[in-house]
This record gives structure tokens, C-alpha cells and sequence, in this order.
């Protein structure tokens, strides 16, 4: 069956980014010019995804405003003779088929995906999450799902990272099927390094088919009070293969302020209008300041 849906969970406070998200969305955070979620939701699009659901809360709406017509701005451009501008405004509110949903408890990431659970009904889906940035070049989404028509199992997406960092993620036992993909025999939640059973980190793209529901439905929560996807996974795997795709592309992790800040440099070093600016700037700045 082809994969055509994407859930992208958004309803968070965003705690790791105050006081900049007390009355705006982390969602909503610039990467150079852009708000982190069409970043997330333009990667969709680009693997053929055109319906897509946010997961949102009451604080969210202005991820709805983003994606909705602006009439008043694209009069505003026009007049201006903005044509580049306007077509750009134009652009984004014609991406794909999105659609909104409340949680409207915060219990958790296998929650908010449960969420979702009436609008997939039982078709296979792809869980995106905005933590979680890929360069435009990247394979990985595309790998994922081509491996999901392959064998029709759920695949998640996993990075190698160093032993000291595992404890952030959660951490797959793998059994080797090829270069680029393992088979999941137990998958844990930020496991300290020394009961790791690898060093492949869950990172936030997810090909699942329905199952998932069934298993987030026994799922309890955690000593958090949360229902977490990586139990379900875990419970899933019980009765049903699940694989593990391995990045090896461009990614960036903007889930805390330091990595933020990373990647937002990188992107914009790498931008063909000012990059080259921007890294004139950056190494006046490094010798000025005597870091090199």
C-alpha cells in the first residue's frame, strides 16, 4: 500500500527554548528565514506525503495562520511589486493537504501520535518529528518508506552517535539486514551507556504501519506520566518485524538551544544567496575575538 500520510506531532510547551516559547511555538522558531515546521512539513512533500496532520494545542495557532492564505499581506506584496516575495507566501499554503488536531492532554509523544489514530484509520504513515531537521538533499525519509514497500513493516530511523550522548535517545538492538537497514530485537529509552545495547539512536523519523495503534492502545504511561513511543515500538516488535534505517546523511538537531544555534549557523553557511557572506563574517569574527 503506498505511504501518502504524515503525522507531525506539535503540541509541546517548548520548556527547553523559554522564555522565547511562552507565547510562541517552538514550531515556530526561525532556521535563517524559515519556521523549523516547514522545514519538517516541505520534506514530506518533497516524498510524495500530501496529506499531512499536525497534532497541535491551544497554543499553537499560529502554526494554523503559517500555513493559511494571508490576503491581506499578499494584496500588500503585490501592490509593492514583490513578485518573488508573494509567489513565496503563495507557496506555502498550497504545500500539501494539512490538516489539525488537538491533544488536548500533553501525555507524551506515543499519545499525541495516538491522536492521529481516526485520521490514518489503517493505512501506514509517517510520524515527523520538528526536533528533527534534514538537509534538502536527504535521502533518508525516501529510503524509509521505499524499505517499508519493500518488506511492509514499520521502519524507524536511527543515527550512530557517541556513547556518551545515547542516554538522550532511545537505543535499538539491531540484527543486521543489509548496509543500510537492521531488524529491531529490543529497543530502549534513554539507556545510560553502559546497559546500551548499541550505539543506534532513534532519531525523529518513524514509517509505521497501523499496528502501532494497537500496541500504543496497551501501552501504559511512564514514571513521567507519559505514554512513550519507543514502549509501543517496543511492544510492537513482540508480534511484528520492525526495521531500522541508518542516516547517513545531512541532519540537525535543533531540540535544545546550543544545537539551535549549530544548526542554524550550518544551514546558513550553506545558503548560495549569503553563505559565503555569512562565513567571511563568521571567520573575521573567530580572528577578531582570538578564537583562532
Amino acid at each position: 500500500m503506498r505511504v501518502r500520510k504524515a503525522v507531525i506531532p506539535a503540541a509541546g510547551l517548548g520548556t527547553r527554548f523559554l522564555p522565547a516559547t511562552k507565547s510562541q511555538p517552538k514550531e515556530m522558531l526561525p532556521l535563517v528565514d524559515k519556521p523549523a515546521i516547514q522545514y519538517v512539513v516541505e520534506e514530506a512533500v518533497r516524498c510524495g506525503l500530501d496529506d499531512i496532520l499536525i497534532v497541535t494545542s491551544h497554543s499553537k495557532r499560529s502554526i494554523e495562520d503559517h500555513f493559511d492564505r494571508s490576503a491581506e499581506l499578499e494584496a500588500a506584496l503585490a501592490g509593492q511589486g514583490k513578485s518573488e516575495l508573494l509567489d513565496e507566501v503563495r507557496r506555502i499554503s498550497s504545500l500539501a493537504d494539512i490538516h489539525y488536531i488537538r491533544q488536548k492532554e500533553l501525555k507524551g509523544l506515543g499519545h499525541a501520535v495516538h491522536v492521529a489514530a481516526k485520521h490514518v484509520g489503517r493505512e501506514p504513515f509517517v510520524v515527523l518529528l520538528g526536533d528533527d531537521i534534514s538537509g534538502e538533499n536527504s535521502l533518508l525519509l525516501a529510503g524509509m518508506i521505499e524499505a517499508f514497500e519493500r518488506y511492509g513493516r514499520s521502519v524507524v530511523a536511527v543515527t550512530e552517535v557517541a556513547p556518551d550522548e545515547i542516554s538522550r535517545y532511545g537505543c535499538v538492538r539491531p540484527e543486521s539486514v543489509d548496509d543500510e537497514l537492521v531488524r529491531i530485537m529490543d529497543i530502549v529509552e534513554k539507556p545510560s551507556p553502559d546497559i546500551a545495547p548499541s550505539n543506534l539512536a532513534v532519531i525523529g523519523r518513524y514509517v509505521f504501519t497501523p499496528e502501532i495503534f494497537d500496541a500504543l492502545e496497551g501501552t501504559r504511561p511512564g514514571g513521567s506520566g507519559e505514554i512513550q513511543l519507543t514502549d509501543a515500538i517496543a511492544k510492537l516488535a513482540q508480534f511484528q518485524t520492525v526495521y531500522a534505517y541508518r542516516n547517513t546523511g545531512p541532519r540537525y538537531d535543533i531540540g535544545d538551544k546550543l544545537n539551535y544555534l549549530k544548526s542554524t549557523v550550518e544551514m546558513a553557511s550553506g545558503r548560495p544567496d549569503f553563505g559565503p557572506a555569512f562565513r567571511e563574517f563568521l571567520a573575521e569574527y573567530c580572528r577578531k575575538s582570538g578564537i583562532l
